[in-house]
């Protein structure tokens, strides 16, 4: 490996650890409550070395965030390409999403359950933007709805209103099982499967 190689890679294992320490840190005490400064205290690095990586705080959120939406995004890709099943490709995926929260909570408080209060309306639109991979897993879920509806195996319905209804429903699982973990809940993977089972038969034509 040359010297150029060896400095990239360098780079990009401080780039990681960089957004591994500050999703341990948005997730434990929120993404308000935590500085630049603080990032860097915690990797034992000068803030001036983390401007090198990340323009601001938000930049370094929106980059946790797409780095959790394109594994989900990837998930179901994979899914899509091992079955002409719309509505297993539905099931399995939701249920992986869920279990992907669970086995990865920081992962998934950061992306989904912060509430930044400080974000300006240009971050926002970088969220939503449609290159955003935020977006994309959105509509991959929303296209899966879809060709449910147009093979007519769920009823005539707003794939947008179908796709954001399970979202919602899928969210609640997972957050509701990490933030309350100490409540005696049935066997997990039991749960899971019940509740996506159960939101997919009232869907069904």
């Amino acid at each position: 490996m040359g010297i150029k190689e060896r400095r990239e890679r360098q780079k990009e294992v401080l780039r990681e650890e960089i957004l591994d320490a500050a999703r341990e840190l948005f997730a434990k005490e929120g993404y308000d409550s935590v500085s630049m400064r603080k990032v860097a205290e915690k990797i034992e690095y000068s803030p001036t070395t983390i401007y090198l990586y990340f323009k601001d705080k938000s930049d370094l959120l929106f980059s946790l965030c797409e780095e959790t939406f394109e594994k989900l995004l990837h998930n179901f890709e994979e899914i899509t390409k091992h079955s002409t099943d719309p509505v297993e490709c539905l099931e399995i995926g939701l249920c992986n999403y869920i279990r992907f929260g669970l086995t990865h909570p920081n992962h998934y408080k950061v992306a989904f359950m912060s509430r930044p209060e400080d974000l300006s309306l240009e971050d926002i639109s970088r969220f939503i933007s449609p290159d955003s991979m935020g977006t994309k897993a959105y509509l991959h879920l929303r296209d899966i709805v879809a060709e449910c509806i147009k093979q007519k195996k769920f009823k005539e319905l707003d794939p947008e209103l179908v796709a954001q209804s399970l979202w919602l429903a899928s969210h609640g699982v997972v957050s509701l099982l990490i933030v309350k973990c100490h409540f005696p809940w049935v066997e997990r993977e039991r749960l899971i499967d019940h509740t996506i089972k159960n939101m997919l038969s009232g869907l069904k034509a």
